[in-house]
């Protein structure tokens, strides 16, 4: 992230320009502002319709001042940092209490707004991450053109079908151009092996019975919820399934 996108708010249109002449020299990271707000009501138009990093906000506004406009941004997941800029050092406490990354006093130095933007930049990297750990794992299935991502979590069975996969859900069964063992090996605690060619969810087991296919009769197969269809557990694997059975109870 080398250029921060930046909404610079102040009533006044001279601190409006010096922080503008400012973000100029800044660099690792710099700063693009790509609009100005003089009232907090016009700041929360902006922030509603453009792709922000940074907001520059002064505290001390006619009308909705910056406090509530940052106040209005902490529900928003990707909402853009907040630096408070004003000549009143007085509601530091309750600018940092919305989250703000910092704080700078007028008339602001290069040398700080130069620390902001950093801050700026550590801040927004560390939500960026969290939220890519917090989001639901996925499978890419391509499909004559189109892509489409299936949550893990819905994955019930996992079946290997001559060179590809069939990726079970509770609606629907996609193919997958992938591996048995890449899936068993990354996902231990989510997939359960039962057979040579396929993988089971552990969640979705609903019960171990004797199963006929016409080929063994004495084979087994696990029900499994939302679907019909049972899965055919081999010889080698029956112990370990019944071991995992009998831990979920």
């Amino acid at each position: 992230m080398s250029t921060l996108k930046t909404l610079i708010v102040d009533d006044e249109a001279l601190a409006r320009s010096r922080l503008r002449t400012l973000l100029r020299d800044c660099s690792s990271p710099g700063a693009e502002v790509v609009a100005e707000a003089a009232q907090g009501a016009e700041a929360q138009q902006q922030l509603a319709t453009l792709a922000l990093d940074l907001v520059l906000l002064d505290v001390h506004m006619p009308g909705i001042d910056g406090i509530e406009v940052a106040r209005a941004l902490r529900s928003r997941a990707d909402a853009p940092a907040v630096v408070f800029v004003t000549a009143h050092a007085a509601h530091a406490v309750t600018a940092f209490d919305l989250d703000a990354v910092d704080y700078l006093t007028k008339p602001v130095r290069a040398e700080r707004l130069q620390q902001a933007l950093q801050k700026a930049e550590r801040f927004l990297k560390e939500r960026r991450a969290l939220q890519a750990e917090a989001a639901p794992e996925t499978v890419l299935i391509q499909d004559r053109g189109r892509a489409e991502r299936v949550p893990l979590s819905e994955v019930l069975y996992l079946k290997s079908e001559y060179k590809y996969l069939t990726v079970r859900t509770a609606t629907r069964s996609h193919i997958l151009d992938g591996s048995l063992n890449e899936f068993e090996e990354r996902y231990p605690h989510r997939f359960l092996r039962v057979h040579r060619n396929a993988l089971v969810a552990r969640a979705a087991i609903r019960a171990l019975e004797k199963y006929d296919d016409g080929e063994d009769a004495e084979g087994w197969a696990l029900r499994l919820d939302a679907i019909p269809e049972p899965v055919a557990v081999s010889r080698r694997q029956l112990a370990a399934v019944r071991e995992v059975i009998k831990e979920a109870r």
